[in-house]
């Protein structure tokens, strides 16, 4: 199951950004793999259009959309997911649950507030990588109003 872009195309990206791989990371392909395969999680089900080949197709893109191709700011997003893994090892994968996390509790003048969790996993153990959430939004269905719109 390939990542979005190629091997060389991410360390063209990684020279042209003056990034320097950390010593020790994971080789391109696998970072590769593991940012597309958190794209696809994250933003998957959000994603304009559907599957070009349906339900066989291994990763969301490419879609019925934008020609059928992959766009360029989702292999770019890929890139930067790859990056940010890079130097995290495993932080595009968390699991866990919420329950201690504080949101607020006062002890005589110090206040200390606890979170509440809603459901049995904590949604913002998922990673948010700006850039990757704006280089998406594009294509991405919005919603307004309450309803979600292509």
């Amino acid at each position: 199951m390939p990542g979005y872009g190629s091997d060389q195309g991410f360390n063209d990206w990684l020279v042209a950004n003056g990034h320097v791989m950390p010593e020790g990371a994971q080789e391109v392909g696998v970072l590769r793999l593991r940012a597309a395969t958190y794209l696809d999680a994250a933003y998957g089900s959000r994603f304009v259009g559907a599957p070009l080949a349906g339900a066989s197709q291994e990763r969301a893109w490419p879609r019925t959309v934008h020609g059928g191709v992959v766009p360029a700011a989702v292999v770019e997003a890929c890139y930067q997911a790859a990056w940010f893994e890079a130097n995290n090892p495993g932080g595009l994968v968390k699991a866990g649950a919420a329950a201690a996390s504080v949101k607020r509790e006062k002890v005589d003048a110090i206040e200390v507030e606890y979170v509440v969790p809603q459901g049995p996993f904590a949604t913002a153990l998922t990673p948010l990588i700006s850039i990757v959430d704006g280089l998406l939004a594009p294509y991405l269905v919005k919603c307004t109003a309450g309803m979600w719109v292509v």
